[in-house]
């Protein structure tokens, strides 16, 4: 198995080596949080958007404001055809960052879906499959020769994977379940190069995914306030600060496992 040795790069005589990490769909939600708190931990970005170039490029402005270097690329992880050459955008992006290696790779990119029994479509089906577990497992496959040993790989869960919510989201926690497993296979197969790969399983958090709910319904908040040890809904920056330390050097004996952040929602 080939070797990456970690980058020795440092930003001052004094600080320890900077690290670079990438973060799929960096440009809103918890990705947004996830980009900010690494940045915070010391960290430089890569960040990847489909479409919303304006707040990818927001993202960016935080991050440097943070005192760390940022780069947005455009990715679709519905068009694993284009994986290849986005590998080679991530190469020329650390170029620039006077990088050869990605310290860590978080999958954060993700949709949701309502698939309601009775009422589901292949379509509906595939969509969930492809943007949630194919694109994990090829664009995995595409980029593990540019992390370094020694680095981290997060991917991204849900709770509902552990509990079951609302029925319709029956298909959505399923490939996340899928995600799991693989990331279990992945983290033996790694670990002779001592990459750590596990799976963040963020619960109810108040961001605008799936029509920003769990944001904006006071009534739906108020219930999950019932269920949730912690009493409320997570915020995105309680999710990216879990993200950032799982994506972080002290994590490195911690490997195949899922980290569940929810506030202990039904324990």
């Amino acid at each position: 198995m080939t070797t990456n040795p970690a980058p020795s790069h440092t930003s001052s005589p004094t600080a320890g080596p900077v690290r670079t990490t990438l973060v799929t769909g960096g440009s809103r939600g918890l990705g947004r949080a996830a980009a900010l708190a690494l940045a915070e931990s010391g960290s430089d970005v890569l960040l990847t958007y489909r479409s919303a170039a304006a707040e990818a490029a927001e993202v960016v402005a935080a991050v440097e404001a943070r005192g760390r270097r940022a780069v947005a690329l455009r990715l679709d992880v519905t068009e694993p055809d284009s994986f290849a050459a986005f590998a080679d955008d991530v190469r020329r992006a650390l170029a620039t960052l006077d990088r050869t290696h990605l310290d860590a790779l978080v999958h954060n990119a993700g949709v949701a879906g309502w698939t309601t029994l009775g009422a589901t479509t292949a379509a509906q089906v595939q969509g969930l499959v492809a943007v949630h577990l194919t694109s994990v497992v090829l664009l995995t496959q595409e980029l593990v020769p540019l992390v370094a040993d020694g680095g981290r790989i997060v991917t991204t869960s849900t709770g509902l994977a552990r509990f079951v919510g609302a029925f319709g989201y029956s298909v959505y926690a399923a490939v996340k379940g899928a995600v799991e497993v693989y990331t279990r296979y992945l983290a033996k197969e790694l670990g002779p190069r001592r990459i750590a790969v596990n799976s963040v399983a963020p619960g109810p958090t108040a961001t605008d995914f799936a029509g920003g709910v769990l944001r904006d319904d006071d009534e739906v908040r108020a219930h999950l306030a019932q269920v949730v040890a912690m009493g409320g809904v997570g915020e995105p920056e309680d999710v990216g600060a879990v993200v950032a330390a799982v994506a972080g050097p002290a994590m490195g004996w911690v490997t195949g496992q899922r980290i569940e952040a929810s506030g202990g929602m039904n324990l």
